[in-house]
């Protein structure tokens, strides 16, 4: 089987499997790492969203042959390693904050969507709107969409606050 290599939570990975593995299941099946979530696997409900490059996308849809060694995703469990000093990062923070999560199921594709957005909006020099907020595609089944908006807000405000 052909060797892929790629960086994961800013760790090097080698993993031997099939091209035509999606990188989802080389992620939960290979190495274990269970916070992106198979929902669909069609890249419709987001549970799996992660990060590639600092860009939010979804692994269920991503073959691990169109990743490259210098590629990095970024799932749930690194997340907080991007974030200034120890602990949480401040988006998780906001959704405790809010108390958004019920199931948790989509809780994380939710966070790295709305990580990935306010990175965006903030790199366009801008706030996030309620547009914005409606672009995300993430579907959250328990139906804690108000809570999730507030907490992306509030996850906003301490990003740029650098917390």
């Amino acid at each position: 089987m052909p060797k892929h290599t790629f960086q994961l939570n800013g760790e090097t990975v080698t993993v031997d499997v099939e091209d035509d593995v999606r990188i989802l299941w080389v992620l939960r099946d290979v190495l274990g790492v269970t916070g992106p979530k198979y929902g669909c696997g069609i890249n419709v409900c987001k549970a799996c969203t992660s990060h590639i490059n600092g860009k939010a996308f979804n692994p269920c849809s991503v073959r691990v042959a169109d990743i490259g060694a210098d590629d990095e995703i970024t799932t749930i469990e690194g997340l907080a390693d991007t974030a200034p000093g120890d602990g949480l990062h401040p988006m998780q923070e906001a959704w405790l904050e809010h108390d958004v999560a019920q199931c948790g199921y989509c809780q994380p594709g939710q966070i790295m969507a709305a990580v990935a957005l306010v990175n965006k909006v903030r790199e366009e020099g801008r706030a996030i709107t309620e547009g914005d907020l409606d672009s995300i595609r993430n579907v959250c089944r328990c139906g804690t969409y108000s809570r999730i908006r507030e907490a992306i807000k509030t996850g906003q405000d301490a990003m740029a606050r650098g917390l």
